[in-house]
């Protein structure tokens, strides 16, 4: 098995409030340590925006697992196990959809083999 090989930007492009799609899947990718070799990364759907009635816009997550078990869940009346994410518009920037998530892996993995 190949992957095709491509030219990868040396930063990531997080998604932008305006693509945002209820019902979409997206990745929340962060690091585990300051060198960047430890990747943590969550998936999640977007179920909407201002939920709360917030003054602020909040643009508001649910995990993969509960969303495919129980439909999107209000976040007012939440029960059992879900977990439930909400952010500004400035900390949109750890969210990504799939190919900028595998971009930011891509780049881990190269960090880690310049480590070795």
């Amino acid at each position: 098995m190949r992957f095709e090989g491509r030219e990868l930007k040396p930063y990531a492009v997080p998604v932008s409030d305006h693509t945002l799609g209820e019902g979409s899947v997206y990745f929340l990718v962060r690091f585990a340590d300051d060198a960047m070799l430890i990747p943590e990364m969550d998936t999640v759907v977007y179920i909407g925006k201002n939920l709360e009635g917030e003054s602020e816009d909040r643009y508001h997550f649910q995990d993969l697992a509960s969303y495919q078990a129980r439909g999107r869940l209000d976040p007012k009346q939440c029960d059992g196990p879900a977990t439930l994410f909400n952010c500004g518009i400035d900390e949109l920037s750890g969210v990504y959809e799939f190919e900028a998530a595998l971009e930011i892996l891509m780049r881990c993995s190269l960090r880690r083999k310049a480590k070795t």
